[in-house]
């Protein structure tokens, strides 16, 4: 006779057979999860490629605005200038007051810082300095009690929350 009764042995089988299959589910599973970790990394990866792409264009979009507002500006002080040049030396002449022209200097500084930031090289001496400001001064660009954390912003909208709800009653 045998030593072991039929309905150990399956059972046996059967606890056997449970464990061989909770181990391939296991794998299975850690599979997935390991594969759901990948998307999600590639997600983020992708969200933050497009949120730069995103923020680059909306700096360019600025930038060529001021750009046009330094085109646009300089076509009526342009005028201006040329008014007022033509005013100045008209009424130098028939007076024979060369005093007149002095308003002319300033004004010609102010011209000339207008051409160039509307056409000349005045953006890229600007970049350049601030390329290096950003290299050699970096700590100029501090802010005042440091960068904010995630703890520092999460107090401050408690304290003001706080506040409301106590304005509110």
């Amino acid at each position: 006779m045998n030593k072991y009764p039929c309905s150990y042995v399956c059972l046996h089988i059967r606890v056997t057979l449970t464990a061989i299959m909770g181990f391939l589910l296991s794998k299975s599973m850690d599979a997935n999860l390991k594969k759901q970790q990948e998307f999600m990394l590639h997600n983020a990866r992708m969200q933050m490629e497009r949120q730069i792409l995103m923020q680059n264009q909306m700096r360019e979009r600025q930038m060529a605005m001021q750009i046009a507002w330094s085109r646009e500006f300089l076509k009526y002080f342009g005028t201006f200038f040329t008014l007022t040049t033509v005013g100045l030396a008209a009424g130098a002449l028939k007076k024979r007051k060369p005093g007149l022209l002095a308003p002319l200097v300033p004004l010609s500084f102010i011209l000339t810082y207008q051409i160039d930031s509307a056409y000349g090289t005045l953006i890229y001496r600007m970049r350049g300095e601030a390329e290096s400001i950003m290299a050699t001064e970096h700590d100029r660009l501090d802010l005042p009690n440091g960068t904010p954390t995630f703890d520092s912003i999460e107090k401050s909208r408690r304290a003001k929350s706080n506040l409301s709800s106590l304005l509110e009653k």
